[in-house]
């Protein structure tokens, strides 16, 4: 199926910064969602199933987080690029936390078992085996013996690749050491 293409206003960065600020605001929030939803699938091309309905949801949510930080755009890049970039943040932000949702603690943990902290190698000398499996020792005791079972479970969720924000959602509390990068506003 053919999309139809809608031609957009040209505008340089301070005239689009104006015109998401005043009177023309609607219709440059028209064209920026057009620009963003071509750039954005054209960036999601490939990508597994699915997304495509999506693509309308990271647009409305980028669109927002442009809104509260065109005052922190700097000009040092087309305005329509640093939009871009937020955009394709937002999704690939969003794309992760949902591959986590339906996940639990406990799938996440019964999944890492004993190896979670023991990749194996195929061969490995005696000396860096001996040093691999103090080591490993330690961090195992340490885990059982100075951590609470809420830092541990914790811990093993995020060594099995869950994101911090998942793993404070599942436990009821704030990831307070992380700002993900794929989140924060592009500095443009």
């Amino acid at each position: 199926m053919r999309r139809r293409w809608f031609p957009i206003e040209e505008r340089n960065n301070e005239e689009w910064r104006a015109a998401l600020r005043g009177p023309e605001k609607e219709a440059a929030l028209t064209d920026l969602r057009g620009l963003l939803v071509r750039g954005l699938r054209a960036a999601l091309h490939g990508r597994a199933g699915g997304i495509e309905p999506s693509v309308e949801d990271f647009v409305q949510e980028a669109l927002l987080k442009i809104l509260d930080n065109l005052d922190s755009f700097r000009g040092e890049s087309c305005f329509t690029v640093w939009a871009q970039k937020i955009c394709v943040r937002t999704a690939f932000a969003e794309m992760r936390r949902s591959r986590w949702r339906d996940v639990s603690l406990e799938d996440v943990i019964d999944r890492q078992g004993e190896g979670a902290v023991a990749p194996s190698e195929p061969v490995m000398d005696p000396e860096r085996a001996t040093a691999k499996s103090i080591v490993l020792a330690d961090f195992r005791r340490f885990m059982d013996e100075d951590l609470t079972e809420k830092q541990r479970v914790a811990l093993l969720a995020a060594i099995g690749g869950m994101p911090l924000e998942a793993i404070a959602d599942r436990m009821g509390t704030t990831a307070t050491h992380s700002t993900s990068s794929s989140t924060r506003p592009a500095s443009g």
